[in-house]
């Protein structure tokens, strides 16, 4: 448990340097890319947001993601391939949807989830290792009804879990279309 804890607190505080490190990506001023460091700057402005860090990924694939914990230490990012292809509005519309998901606090929401995921699959695990390891009485003292309970939470717990997890996933991300076109005003983008 001490370890989840750790680890929960590494991600809470950590969490958007890492990402920003897997993907790549590079901090970019408005001098760099003026295009986009403006469209990111009138989103801020326009949603009452501090301004977040911009990034861009070297990539061709056309994506686009949001982290941070809070507003105050927000990150948005997109792809070299997304600012290719797409227009402004687009691209606007693309931030609005990321920064949304800074707005209604989708990251901290997700990291909580995971956590809480994570902490079901422990409790799953130490369960079912319990059913195996832990008792040294004899088979004829140990009831079956017991050892199936067990076996079928320890199964179906995690699942369950991530489920929950999926769904809860799903729900945020209607939400961030819902405020981006709240924002931008322009539905078709």
């Amino acid at each position: 448990i001490a370890i989840a804890i750790v680890y929960a607190l590494i991600q809470y505080y950590c969490a958007s340097s890492i990402a920003m490190v897997m993907t790549g990506a590079h901090e970019i001023s408005k001098k760099d890319n003026p295009r986009f460091y403006n469209i990111v700057e009138n989103l801020s402005i326009t949603t009452g947001l501090p301004m977040p860090k911009v990034y861009i990924v070297d990539d061709k694939a056309p994506n686009a993601f949001a982290t941070g914990r809070d507003p105050k230490h927000a990150a948005v990012a997109a792809t070299t391939g997304l600012l290719d292809i797409m227009n402004d509005k687009e691209v606007t519309a693309v931030m609005a949807h990321e920064m949304s998901h800074v707005k209604n606090y989708d990251i901290r929401v997700s990291m909580i989830v995971f956590g809480l995921v994570c902490v079901v699959g422990l409790i799953s695990d130490l369960a079912f290792r319990m059913m195996f390891y832990g008792s040294r009485r004899r088979d004829e003292e140990s009831s079956p009804v017991g050892y199936i309970l067990i076996l079928i939470v320890a199964i179906l717990s995690p699942l369950c879990a991530s489920i929950a997890q999926m769904a809860v996933s799903r729900q945020r991300e209607y939400l961030a279309d819902a405020s981006a076109v709240n924002i931008t005003r322009y539905p078709e983008g």
